[in-house]
């Protein structure tokens, strides 16, 4: 076979590839088709016909909550996400806004250990110190320990990111 129409084969086959894992919306966001003419090649302009949803992150988080993170419309992509309703998907509640609705646990000790609840549902075992009169919260599970000699002190705070139940 000659070189340029190994070339071509080559490229015929990549295109191939490429139009079987392209998601709804890749197909929504292309700009040009090529579209064979008997005298050569020619190039046709589409117009997304679809106007590009808002997609919130989670139901209770609208924007994202770290730097790495994409935002959902563009993770969301590729031959695994064919389905572009996102309202049929699932949408788990963003475990950064729940863990701050839970109460604060007060202590009399100095060290706390958590364990996220044991077993296979938890984590490794932590010890946090709870001396400092702030609400200190495990890095795994995001549950917030406080001593009771800093009770008043937490409660006269304007605000806390925990409860004080």
């Amino acid at each position: 076979m000659y070189p340029s129409r190994l070339r071509a084969a080559q490229q015929l086959s990549r295109q191939c590839a490429r139009s079987f894992t392209t998601s709804g919306r890749q197909l929504y966001s292309s700009s040009t088709v090529p579209a064979p003419e008997e005298n050569g090649e020619k190039t046709v302009e589409i117009t997304p016909t679809k106007p590009a949803a808002v997609v919130k992150q989670a139901p209770n988080r609208a924007e994202v909550w770290s730097k790495s993170q994409k935002p959902r419309s563009e993770a969301m992509t590729g031959p695994r996400f064919e389905q572009t309703n996102f309202d049929l998907q699932p949408q788990p509640w963003a475990a950064i806004e729940l863990i701050h609705k839970q109460p604060v646990k007060w202590v009399h000790e100095r060290i706390v250990a958590c364990d996220g609840g044991g077993g296979p549902a938890g984590h490794p075992k932590i010890y946090i110190n709870t001396d400092k009169p702030e609400i200190a919260s495990c890095n795994y599970c995001g549950l917030p320990f406080a001593n009771e000699h800093n009770r008043k002190h937490l409660e006269s705070l304007p605000q806390t990111s925990y409860p004080l139940q």
